[in-house]
């Protein structure tokens, strides 16, 4: 039988975050990096009861509509439209159009019910404990 993986073992979630090093220089990036950072040290210390664990995986990603990946989702659609970001406006019309036309692919994407489906499954079985 092996031994349980230790809490200091390196997950994927600190290979995302080492990834997303250096990026702390886009407003909000850095607050965001250190709020996961923040959820994973209070998850792996098991600082979490039950209710807080279901209420992580809820608003993370289990609610599309109302949740971080709802919002991340709302910010790349923002972040894609010239409407809403004078940046972009600075490029070519087509440009503008085809950036935005991915955005609001990604918004689509990432707010479809089957991609938040498994995580609210995730919630509500630990509410049945």
């Amino acid at each position: 039988m092996n031994a349980p993986a230790a809490l200091t073992a390196t997950t994927d979630l600190d290979d995302v975050l080492d990834d997303l090093t250096g990026l702390d220089w886009i407003p909000g990036i850095s607050s965001i990096l250190t709020g996961i950072r923040e959820a994973q040290t209070a998850i792996r210390a098991g600082r979490l009861n039950l209710d807080a664990t279901q209420t992580l995986i809820a608003t993370t990603a289990g609610s599309a509509g109302a949740d971080l990946v709802t919002a991340l989702a709302q910010l790349v659609a923002t972040a894609t439209n010239p409407d809403t970001n004078p940046a972009l406006r600075h490029l070519p019309l087509h440009q503008q159009k085809d950036t935005q036309h991915h955005g609001e692919i990604t918004l689509y994407a990432l707010t479809d019910t089957d991609v938040h489906q498994p995580a609210s499954e995730a919630s509500a079985a630990i509410s049945s404990h």
